[in-house]
Formats: structure tokens, C-alpha cells, sequence
């Protein structure tokens, strides 16, 4: 045993963090059974800019209990993985080197990107681009490491994985080839949520609603037929004028009854359009009339399908008004249009607006309003609907039975919060279509198809070419379907490639089986699937949750783990939540430096599961105290000497200490059960410090050896079994302190130490009363000095005790603590001291 003359916290993460790799301490034992495994599908943070300390709140919750299941005796499977695919990272990489992607630019072996990026991006190859992605995610990702590291995450970083790594691609490719042999993947043509900034199709799940200005038009529109009296249509994308198919209205609305399979003229354009019924016309928007164009909203798509209308589309995928009119304009509806060719949507709408004030069929002026407006999640602009040809995957959208058994899932899984549960049902009740996975980008995981091109060159759809599983991973763009060779690509009578990428959310549903070797390592893939443990956020339960469960359920019949702890967010000082978009964001490496790991891992220990949690530095100050006073009780503890090697723990009070440490363990224990590290830190914390303040000054003369022998062994051997406890319990939460005074006189790591149980203190633990009766009586003591402005040293000439009390068994360490002249009993409960 060898104690510091000083100890510190400062230093111990950089410490212990090599230690425990070069030791293995945290590598996962690929012998142990199923049984006695646990697996955690650990949530691969997107690597594009930095980590901020909402990661390091919610990524430390689950690092305590995998420490917790690996000190309860469990083969911990407990990956990282980066998710370096996708939107965010296109970005980041455009944003970093001043580029942008033109797949049309032959690829340059030697580019190198710009020293300072311009304000006018340089366009690269498709393969160029991929390469600077690869690069910049490289760069974060160690960047992302070095703070896992620091925090203190037991992670095995021999099963570190990304979404874009070969293992990725594969499984998501085989993934996809067997949905689309089951009918679960399909093709189609149809309206597409589609973000033209970005210049790609969105998913419902990326949707988020934006308050935002607007106006309501009022429209005229002229029926056919003499005599007939003008309609008025409100509506605030006067814009799409020119995609106008039918108006629609309540089929119980009375003001428009009459009218319905009539046809109307649209103003400025006049295209004739028939008035229609529908169900989820509101009779108390607007004027209580719609005008349906292809497309303005979802709505719109809704009746165009159920209505059977035709399509007028005005929008390209560059959010600008096509160059040719629709059909079924009027000759002046035509000259019309030609003013707004190429005009973005909202001078399209300044110009339309004028055409029908000139025109005199605006009524009044716009009025003003807010309203919400659809974005896509990571956009800058409203999303657009236009019609594209996009893969999906069926997902109960538009399944009746599918959408039940996905109802199901959720019932079955156990949830941590419980309520969160009822955010799963939300979403799948109110899925609209299934889920779009094909993306219009160029850094994410291919769609493993060719197309054969006819004589004329154009692509066969109806008759994909797919490699086979043992080819995985593939890219269509430069890999050959079977059967053809790279001469005929793009050529009649050859093939194309299909040049989508998954959504990543595509890729990131399928972390289980990536993580896990799926078709790569059948015996991992044994032992860790389905996982035990889901822990991710509650923003994403829409996404990555909802959907990982749907390919758990498709391809393999089972949830894909049993539980999901639902993280809240971090807020900031106005009690919003922390976010990089947002701009008010901490970054931890600061904090972490500042604090200590371990008082910042406090602070995320406290929070209640589940709930949002202010960003907080006094917590993590009370954290920083808890650390250093586990270092200084353990060297005093330590340097008061060991036991004797017959030692016993015999004495009443060292007995009621253990005795009163038994419900603790039990405690801690059935709250890490329920994934509840809050409570566990509670119970834990608080027997702590009376250890600390209370009895450590009880016994410490006696430990001393002031009373002979026997006594200083029973509170030596006490003060040493009740440490070796607490160290173990807050072990998962403060692991490079715990592990640092363990080391001092324990072999190996705390952290592969058993965890504590009630019955490792049979045989020592006695009766608790005696220490509730001695904190009870040395509290009054300290009140009576504190009252008397004295010395907690200063002798007391009298402590009463209660005669119904066990005071006899604990007065003399009472009194040593106490520095107490005489003590007399009476029968009231409350103990009474006088200096």
C-alpha cells in the first residue's frame, strides 16, 4: 500500500484512461454466453464539428450502468460507432473547404481543396467530394475520442464501427436487398417532400414545424355558366395559381353544396377546374373553399390521390418556376406564366400578387398572419412538394395490420421514463406513407441497383439488376451489375446505376446488426442480438427508435432490445435546449478541465431519468468536493493502519454502521436495476457523508487505539469494509477517483471489483440504532458549540441523552468526539447538550 502525501484529482483521467486500455479492462468477453451478456446499442454521435456537453450529459448516464452490469458480473458488449454519413456531414464539408459536389466533373487524383475557402464554392467530383468527407470525419472523430476518453466512457474501442465503413454499407445494402425481395422496399413515382436548398427528398420524421410570416389572399375565381356568382378562395400561396387542379369544400358545407361537380375558371390563368367535396375541407378556414395545387401541402397530396386529379407541377427541384407552362392554361394564363419562368417562389409570389391586384381579382390587400410552416429539420427554407421517383420501405403508414404489430413493439419494450412510451404511439398513429429512404445526395451508403437500358437509352424500371449478398458492399456508380461490363455503362442497350443514397436514418436503424456482425460475425451476432439496452434521446424516438424497431420487426421478428432509456435535454440559462444550430452550445473539453471528469459525470448522475436538465457548474462544484473528500477519507481510513489479522468487527457502533449500510446496497442496487442512476448516486451520496462527518469522528480515538487492541480493530476493520462499499457503489459514477484510491491498497481495477450486495456485510452488520442514537447525540453537540460561538474542540460540561435510547452501547465514543465532562439520562427523546 502506498499513499500520496497530497492527493488531487487533476491528472487522474489521462491516468486511468491508459491504464484501462493497455489492461483491457474494458473488453468485451467474447466467450461468455448470452446469459450473462450485456449489450448496449450505444447511440453513434454524428462526427461533423464537436461533441458539447448534452453528449457528455447523456453518453455518462449510460457509461454508469454499463459499469454497473459489468461489476454485477456481465460481459459488457458496449461499442462506439460514429455516424458519418448524411446531410450533416455534406455540410461541414462544403462549409470547411469551400466546395460543392458536381457529379458531372471527371475525378482529379490529385485535387487539393482551397488553403482559405471562397465565398464562391469550387465544384469537385463526386469522388473528390466523398474523399474530403472521409478526411474531415476523420479529423473529428479523433477529436470525438480524445473526449470519450477523457470522460471516462468504458466503451470497447475494439468494436468501434461508422455508418459509412465497409461493415456499414453491407449490412445496409443486404438489409435493403432483402426488403425489397419481401415487398417490404419499392420504387415510386409520386410527391415528394423535397428540401431545395439541399436538393433531396425528406422523410415525415425529418419534418419540423417554423412559425412563420404570411398572408391570406382572397382569390376570385369565375364559374362557368351564366349568371353564376363569383367564389372567393382565401389562400397564402397565391404562387401556385398556376397549379391549380379543383377547389374543395366541407361535403356538409351548405354555402357550397350547389356547386360541387361544377367547374370554375382560375383567375389570371384560366385553367378550368372542377369544385369538389371532401371530408377534410374546413368550412371555418379561410372562406371555407380550398383551392388543391400540385402541390402547396400534404393536404394537397391527400386529395389529388383520393380525388383523382391531374398534375400541374410549376415548381423544379431548384425551388424556381419550371420554364415551360403547365397544360390546360388559357392562352393569356400562358403569356402570364411566362413572366414567372425561372422566378424563385417568392418573387413568384410578388408578381402574381401584382398580376391579380392589376387584374382586379385580388379582393383587398393581403392580410397578414403567422403560421407554421414545414422544414425540413436541418434546413434553411421551406420544403417544397414536387413529384420524383424515390425508394420506400412499408412501415405502417399505410398498413393497417403493420402499423398495430409496430403498436405492439412498443408495448412490449420497457421504457425508461414509462411516459415516453406514449411519444412511440404518437408517432406510429399518426404515420402518413412509409418511409422514403432514398436521398439526392453523394456522401451515404448506395442503392444497391442497376438499371438495363433499352435500345433508345432510357431505364428500365420495372426490372432492377441487384448483386448478390456475397458482393457487398457495392456502388452502382462505379461497381458492374452481373452480367455487364463497364464498357456498356450508360450506353442502349447497357445499364445505369441507380444514383441515390440511403437516408442515414437507413443506415443508422441497422446499429444492432452493424454492431453486432450481422452476416459478418454469426456468433457475435449470437450472443449480443437482440441487445439489452437502447439509450438515445427523446427527439429521436420518432427516427432512430421507431425505426430500428421496424427493421427488427421485419427482418429478424423480434424488438432489437429489451429496454430504452429516454435521455432529456440539456437548457441552457433561458432554459432552452442546447444546440449547435441554436449557437449555445458548451463544449466539455473546457468543462471537463475545469471540474474534473468525474464532478462533471456527477452532475449528469444527479439528473433525474428522462427529464430535462439545466446546464449547472455548482452542481458540478458539489461533484468536485464528493471527489476530493473520497480521496482524503480514504487516506486517513488507510493511514490509520490495518487490522490485526484476527480482527472481528464486535463493536455496537462499528456493527450498526454496516448494519445501516445493508439498505443502502439494496437500494442502489434496485435503482440501477431500473436504469435510475439518480437514486442510486442518492443513496449512496448521503451514507457517504455520514461516514465522513459523522462516523469517522465518532470512532477515530478509538480507531486510533485510545481503548486498546481490540476495540482499534473493530473500528479499523469497520472503516475499511464500509470504504471498500462505497467505493463500489459510486464507482459508476465517479470512476477515475474511485479507481484511484482503490488502487492504494486493493489489487486489479474497482471497476472489474463484484458490486456490493447486503449479504457481504452478514456477520458484521448488527442493529442500526446505535448509529442513528450517536449522530443524533454528537449532532447536539455541535449545535450547543456552534450556539456558544466555541470550538468544536472546546470540552461540553453536560450531554443529557434519552434513558429510552441505546446511548450506553456508543457513549464512549460519543464522548470522544464530543469532548464531553459528564452525561446524564432522562426520559425525554431529544438530546440536550450545555457547554
Amino acid at each position: 500500500m502506498s499513499l500520496p502525501d497530497k492527493p488531487t484529482i487533476d491528472g487522474l483521467p489521462d491516468k486511468w484512461a491508459q491504464r484501462w486500455e493497455s489492461e483491457r479492462v474494458y473488453r468485451f468477453d467474447r466467450a461468455a454466453p448470452r446469459e450473462r451478456v450485456f449489450a448496449i446499442d450505444t447511440p453513434p454521435p454524428t462526427a461533423s464539428g464537436s461533441l458539447h456537453v448534452g453528449h457528455v450529459f447523456s453518453y455518462s448516464q449510460t457509461d454508469m450502468i454499463a459499469r454497473y452490469q459489468r461489476m454485477r458480473g456481465r460481459a459488457v458488449f458496449y461499442p462506439m460507432g460514429w455516424d458519418d454519413n448524411g446531410l450533416p456531414t455534406e455540410r461541414r464539408v462544403q462549409q470547411f473547404y469551400g466546395v460543392r459536389c458536381d457529379p458531372s466533373l471527371p475525378y482529379d487524383p490529385g485535387y487539393t481543396p482551397p488553403d482559405k475557402p471562397g465565398r464562391q464554392q469550387v465544384p469537385v467530383s463526386r469522388r473528390n467530394f466523398i474523399e474530403l468527407c472521409e478526411r474531415l470525419t476523420a479529423q473529428d472523430e479523433v477529436a470525438f475520442e480524445h473526449v470519450w476518453r477523457v470522460v471516462g466512457l468504458s466503451v470497447d474501442w475494439s468494436l468501434l464501427y461508422t455508418t459509412i465503413g465497409t461493415r456499414a454499407r453491407a449490412v445496409s445494402q443486404r438489409a435493403f436487398l432483402r426488403a425489397l425481395a419481401r415487398g417490404d422496399a419499392y420504387p415510386a413515382q409520386a410527391p415528394t417532400l423535397w428540401d431545395t436548398t439541399f436538393r433531396t427528398a425528406v422523410a415525415q420524421a425529418e419534418l419540423e414545424d417554423r412559425d412563420r410570416p404570411g398572408a391570406y389572399h382572397r382569390l376570385v375565381f369565375h364559374p362557368d355558366g351564366t349568371g353564376a356568382e363569383p367564389i372567393t378562395v382565401a389562400t397564402t400561396r397565391p404562387e401556385l395559381l398556376p397549379a391549380c387542379v379543383a377547389l374543395v369544400a366541407h361535403p356538409d358545407d351548405e354555402r357550397y353544396r350547389p356547386l360541387f361537380g361544377s367547374t370554375v375558371r382560375t383567375p389570371l390563368f384560366g385553367a378550368r377546374v372542377p369544385v369538389l367535396a371532401h371530408r377534410l375541407a374546413d368550412p371555418a378556414k379561410g372562406t371555407g373553399i380550398a383551392m388543391v395545387c400540385t402541390f402547396g401541402d400534404t393536404t394537397d397530396v391527400i386529395w389529388w390521390r383520393e380525388l383523382d386529379l391531374p398534375i400541374r407541377p410549376v415548381l423544379g427541384f431548384d425551388g424556381r418556376f419550371a420554364p415551360d407552362a403547365p397544360e390546360g392554361l388559357s392562352e393569356d394564363g400562358r403569356a402570364a406564366y411566362a413572366g414567372l419562368a425561372g422566378a424563385t417562389v417568392h418573387t413568384g409570389r410578388e408578381r402574381i400578387t401584382a398580376l391579380l391586384r392589376d387584374s382586379g381579382e385580388l379582393l383587398g390587400e393581403p392580410e397578414p398572419i403567422t403560421h407554421p410552416v414545414k422544414f425540413y429539420e436541418r434546413g434553411d427554407k421551406p420544403l417544397e412538394i414536387v413529384s420524383t421517383r424515390q425508394w420506400y420501405i412499408r412501415n405502417g403508414g399505410r398498413d393497417e395490420a403493420l402499423r398495430a404489430r409496430l403498436r405492439e413493439r412498443g408495448q412490449e419494450l420497457t421504457w425508461q421514463p414509462a411516459h415516453m412510451r406514449t411519444r412511440y404511439e404518437h408517432w406510429v398513429d399518426g404515420l402518413a406513407g412509409d418511409w422514403l429512404i432514398s436521398r439526392q445526395r453523394f456522401f451515404g451508403v448506395p442503392i444497391p441497383v442497376w438499371y438495363p437500358l433499352d435500345a433508345d437509352g432510357l431505364p428500365d424500371h420495372d426490372r432492377p439488376i441487384t448483386p448478390g449478398e456475397h458482393a457487398l458492399p457495392v456502388d452502382p456508380s462505379s461497381d458492374t451489375p452481373p452480367g455487364y461490363a463497364e464498357e456498356q455503362r450508360n450506353r442502349p442497350g447497357g445499364f445505369t446505376a441507380d444514383p441515390d443514397v440511403m437516408d442515414t436514418w437507413a443506415t443508422s436503424s441497422l446499429t444492432p446488426q452493424i454492431a453486432g456482425g450481422w452476416g459478418f460475425d454469426d456468433d457475435l451476432f449470437a450472443r449480443v442480438f437482440p441487445m439489452d439496452l437502447r439509450p438515445q434521446s427523446h427527439e429521436i424516438i420518432r427516427t432512430w427508435l421507431f425505426a430500428t424497431v421496424l427493421r427488427g420487426h421485419t427482418e429478424h421478428d423480434t424488438l432489437p432490445w429489451r429496454t430504452a432509456t429516454i435521455a432529456g435535454w440539456i437548457l441552457d440559462p433561458d432554459r432552452k435546449k442546447m444546440s449547435k444550430s441554436v449557437g449555445n452550445v458548451v463544449t466539455p473539453l473546457d468543462v471537463l478541465a475545469e471540474h474534473g471528469s468525474d464532478a462533471v459525470r456527477y452532475w449528469a448522475a444527479a439528473a433525474r431519468p428522462g427529464a430535462d436538465t439545466a446546464y449547472d457548474t455548482g452542481q458540478m462544484r458539489v461533484g468536485r468536493r464528493l471527489a476530493m473528500k473520497i480521496l482524503n477519507a480514504t487516506r486517513f481510513v488507510l493511514g490509520l493502519g490495518e487490522p490485526g489479522p484476527a480482527a472481528a468487527v464486535t463493536e455496537p457502533l462499528d456493527r450498526a454502521l454496516l448494519g445501516a449500510l445493508q439498505p443502502v446496497i439494496a437500494e442502489a442496487t434496485t435503482a440501477l436495476d431500473a436504469y435510475d442512476q439518480s437514486r442510486a448516486l442518492e443513496a449512496a451520496e448521503r451514507f457517504f457523508w455520514l461516514f465522513c462527518d459523522d462516523y469517522l469522528e465518532l470512532v477515530k480515538q478509538r480507531a486510533y487505539g485510545q481503548h486498546g487492541p481490540e476495540g482499534a480493530d473493530s473500528a479499523r476493520l469497520a472503516l475499511r469494509t464500509a470504504l471498500s462499499v462505497l467505493l463500489r457503489l459510486l464507482a459508476p459514477v465517479l470512476p477515475f477517483v474511485t479507481e484511484e484510491a482503490w488502487s492504494w491498497w486493493q489489487p486489479g481495477s474497482i471497476h472489474a471489483a463484484g458490486w456490493p450486495t447486503p449479504s457481504d456485510l452478514d456477520g458484521a452488520a448488527g442493529d442500526p440504532a446505535p448509529l442513528a442514537a450517536a449522530t443524533a447525540a454528537i449532532e447536539a453537540v455541535r449545535r450547543a458549540k456552534s450556539a456558544a460561538k466555541v470550538s468544536m474542540r472546546t470540552p461540553l460540561s453536560l450531554l443529557t441523552a434519552p434513558s429510552g435510547d441505546p446511548f450506553s452501547l456508543i457513549e464512549q465514543d460519543v464522548r470522544d468526539a464530543g469532548v464531553i465532562t459528564a452525561v446524564t439520562r432522562h426520559p425525554s427523546p431529544a438530546y440536550l447538550a450545555q457547554v
